[in-house]
């Protein structure tokens, strides 16, 4: 199998490095070269800097999207009509303008995509959808996600203002680039009624929002909020659901998931494996799209997943610009 790359920072390049550790040896580098890394790891592997010539002259079948989330269609649309498959980075991109022309050049061309929320493979969190699913607490009644990481911590090695995070016309700013929060409140609540948000540039001096509070109506009635921030030291991630019969909480920190029932009238707790790391999610999500290229597994986080949790953090966005409620 041939994969190409798209974007050689921070994600492109551990998708790199567990494609190799995986066994994958046949990787197309396709560079702009505005990456801030060292290239030494990169040696011996074909470079491309034109993605209509990469395509036609390697003709991978899998295509990784890690360049920046504005500049992600540019790539996933020609490699979705040539036939690919795609694992493409959250969020799928920036606006909404030209996703619909992606999924019809998936369909046309006929390869899957996978969008790249990393903690769909999270263990406890896929125990936490379980759980929910057969009713352990009952109802869900509330719930409220945080996560809060210091921006500037993020790659030591260049100026954080430069990165794409931080930037508003590569995509920037703290409500797209945290949407995971969005995504799995998404998975464990169902579809979201409407959102409403506050949100501001309160102490990076960015031209982009560093802190979200961003408030959702689930569909089954549940309310409760998401907040993201790109000022929190030491990094904190983690979430609480209260139910009608009972409590749900989880910690990234730690991996662990605790639950408490009023049946059984105790705590319960799930660890991950033992050993388990922050890699291992991208191991497991780089197997799944393995599988997703082979047509042997549906993806896990499809195109439509991407879209809905774009839709959100849009609607954070217009939710903040016109003080309203935004109804989805």
């Amino acid at each position: 199998m041939k994969f190409l790359i798209a974007g050689l920072g921070s994600v492109g390049r551990r998708h790199f490095r567990n494609l190799i550790a995986l066994g994958e040896k046949e990787i197309v580098l396709l560079r702009s070269h505005h990456a801030t890394l060292p290239d030494d790891e990169l040696a011996g592997y074909p470079v491309e800097t034109d993605l209509r010539t990469a395509l036609k002259k390697h003709r991978p079948e899998a295509v990784i999207v890690a360049n920046p989330t504005a500049l992600h269609l540019d790539i996933a649309i020609p490699a979705a009509r040539a036939g690919c498959s795609i694992l493409m980075e959250k969020p799928i991109s920036h606006n909404l303008e030209r996703v619909d022309e992606l999924e019809s050049a998936l369909e046309k061309g006929g390869g899957w995509l996978l969008v790249g929320f990393q903690f769909r493979f999270h263990p406890t969190l896929q125990r936490a959808v379980q759980l929910l699913n057969d009713g352990e607490i009952g109802k869900p009644i509330s719930f409220h996600a945080h996560l809060g990481e210091y921006l500037p911590n993020w790659h030591p090695w260049e100026d954080f203002k430069q990165g794409y995070a931080a930037r508003p016309d590569l995509g920037g700013g703290v409500i797209l680039t945290f949407t995971h929060p969005l995504d799995y409140v998404h998975k464990l609540l169902g579809e979201v009624h409407s959102v409403w948000a506050f949100a501001g540039a309160l102490n990076l001096g960015l031209e982009v929002e560093d802190t979200a509070e961003i408030g959702l109506k689930m569909t089954n009635g549940a309310i409760g909020s998401v907040h993201v921030d790109y000022n929190q030291q030491p990094t904190s991630h983690r979430w609480e659901i209260v139910g009608t019969n009972g409590t749900m909480r989880w910690d990234n920190s730690t991996g662990m998931l605790e639950v408490f029932s009023t049946g059984k009238n105790t705590w319960e707790t799930q660890q991950p494996p033992p050993g388990f790391e922050r890699n291992d999610l991208f191991i497991e999500e780089m197997k799944h799209f393995i599988s997703v290229v082979q047509k042997k597994e549906l993806p896990i986080c499809n195109l439509q997943d991407g879209k809905r949790a774009l839709e959100m953090a849009l609607a954070a966005h217009q939710s903040v610009q016109t003080e309203k409620i935004v109804k989805l």
